[in-house]
């Protein structure tokens, strides 16, 4: 089996040269760039890169078990669910998740609108059959988590975005669903226990909390496949994936690999538990100095604030963000700027991000406010 390296006495923090918030690719632990970046030039003493060995090999296959049962393991996937590691991102996962869910003749598929991905999967699921909007908050910018709507019992699935990277908003709890739900949970699985058994698929890209571009997991109820009377593309078929074990197609082998040394690294640091409450006190300390600062507003709804990415403006622009904008550069603070649907500024706290990059920007914060 892969050695991952991490163990009690190799957990001490070493400050990144800048404080990465990103919101994709994200920040990884340095003890996983350290161990990935060794294995390009020599995979754990075999005398071959890992980029260059076969992924029959018994050495990648031992990786992708590993990666796997790591998956399994951190959010106690049910034993008729089966995990995959495939490739095209969510964006290719829009479109994957209607075609194994929805049916061929009068399908429906019920979505709830909360920002660009989701919208961009009911476009796509929109290519199969009818879309429902079961709900949307596009009237209001996205500041918000739709609440009180009913999920139609109709719908052959009903699909939601957990967590919303643009406009900073996250679902708090998980809706009530008579129908197999699905969830796109690209920027928040694994930053904190969620019971799997409640959707029917999950599926997220790597690239947020889980390690670099290339791959997606999948966490798909087997017994819900197969139901949709249609004949589906074998690329696209989720029941086609899991009867080769993730391996129908040559896999992302790096992407892989370094997801498995990130889940690991969860692992070694008390799983789930303990990255929802370092996620916590991360989102804590900002969220508290943005409400505290008179230079700063939030610009989501307080209750459906996002651990994850955290967005917010200058109350006056014109006043202060030339200098702000310095400050928080001359920081070493990296990825703040707001994506433009939005404007302002967007802090991604992914799970490698340390306590310690967030208190650099608040005192930032604290400093603009102190001379301003």
């Amino acid at each position: 089996m892969p050695q991952s390296g991490f163990g009690p006495s190799k957990l001490t923090y070493q400050m990144s040269k800048v404080h990465n918030y990103s919101a994709g690719p994200c920040i990884l632990p340095p003890e996983v760039m350290r161990k990935a970046s060794q294995s390009v030039i020599e995979l754990d003493g075999i005398g071959l890169s890992l980029i260059e060995i076969s992924h029959r090999s018994k050495e990648f296959v031992a990786i992708m078990e590993k990666a796997r049962g790591l998956v399994r393991e951190l959010l106690n996937v049910p034993d008729n669910y089966s995990v995959l590691f495939l490739q095209g991102g969510a964006s290719l996962g829009f479109y994957m998740s209607a075609i194994n869910f929805m049916k061929n003749e009068g399908g429906k598929g019920a979505y709830v609108d909360t920002g660009s991905w989701s919208n961009k999967a009911m476009k796509e699921a929109a290519l199969l059959g009818e879309v429902i909007e079961t709900a949307s908050s596009k009237a209001d910018n996205y500041t918000h988590i739709p609440k009180g709507y009913t999920v139609p019992d109709d719908a052959d699935y009903f699909h939601i975005t957990s967590n919303n990277t643009i406009f900073g908003t996250q679902f708090k709890s998980f809706p009530e669903s008579k129908v197999p739900m699905l969830c796109d949970m690209s920027s928040d699985i694994f930053s904190k226990p969620v019971d799997v058994s409640k959707f029917d698929l999950i599926y997220a890209g790597a690239q947020k909390n889980m390690g670099p571009a290339g791959t997606t997991v999948y966490i798909v109820n087997k017994d819900a496949l197969g139901k949709t009377g249609r004949k589906i593309p074998s690329m696209l078929d989720l029941a086609v994936h899991d009867s080769k074990d993730s391996m129908f197609n040559t896999p992302p082998v790096f992407s892989v690999y370094v997801s498995m040394l990130t889940l690991e690294w969860m692992k070694s640091l008390g799983g789930l538990e303990a990255m929802q409450k370092r996620n916590e006190e991360k989102a804590a300390l900002l969220y508290n100095e943005i409400d505290r600062n008179p230079l700063f507003e939030g610009t989501t709804a307080a209750e459906d604030r996002s651990t994850m990415n955290a967005t917010f403006v200058l109350k006056d622009e014109a006043a202060h963000k030339e200098r702000f904008d310095k400050m928080w550069n001359d920081a070493r603070i990296s990825g703040l700027k707001g994506h433009r649907s939005v404007g302002g500024y967007r802090a991604s706290m992914y799970n490698a991000l340390p306590l310690e990059s967030v208190a650099v920007l608040t005192d930032v914060m604290k400093e603009l406010e102190r001379t301003a």
